[in-house]
């Protein structure tokens, strides 16, 4: 399957379609709003959006992927529920270390709930292991949607 995608990053005409994307694929919570995630990843030089696009032009895969000068972050990797389990999403993880690795980042971490036991065994297969820390956090602006 992975053969048949081709990865680019994102254009803010993709935005509808990754949003649906990322709905589709349980990544949207109600304290985020994805679009505007989306949106600001293309504003910023640190960061993207890549796109597994097929060959019927539909996009079916996503990782989003930024720094911040001293490590890389990836975040809402999605594969079409359709698609998954036949490697897009292990490309799409590939493809964004291989961005962050361009952009001179020795290390990228990356966020999963804990109650994702499904993910968190996908990343532990590509070579993620838990850190021991506690992430802590504190809303800057309302969080609701």
């Amino acid at each position: 399957m992975t053969a048949a995608v081709t990865i680019r990053p994102c254009t803010a005409e993709d935005c509808d379609a990754v949003v649906a994307l990322w709905t589709a694929c349980g990544l949207v919570v109600p304290w985020n709003n994805p679009a505007a995630d989306f949106t600001l990843a293309l504003s910023k030089s640190s960061s993207t959006v890549l796109a597994a696009i097929d060959d019927g032009g539909r996009i079916v895969g996503t990782a989003m992927v930024g720094q911040d000068g001293h490590r890389g972050w990836i975040y809402y990797v999605a594969v079409d529920p359709a698609l998954q389990g036949q490697g897009l999403g292990r490309r799409m993880v590939a493809e964004a270390e291989g961005w962050l690795t361009a952009a001179g980042m020795p290390k990228v971490q990356l966020l999963v709930r804990e109650t994702n036991q499904r993910v968190l065994a996908f990343y532990e297969r590509l070579g993620y292991a838990r850190s021991p820390v506690t992430m802590m956090q504190k809303w800057l602006t309302n969080p609701s949607p």
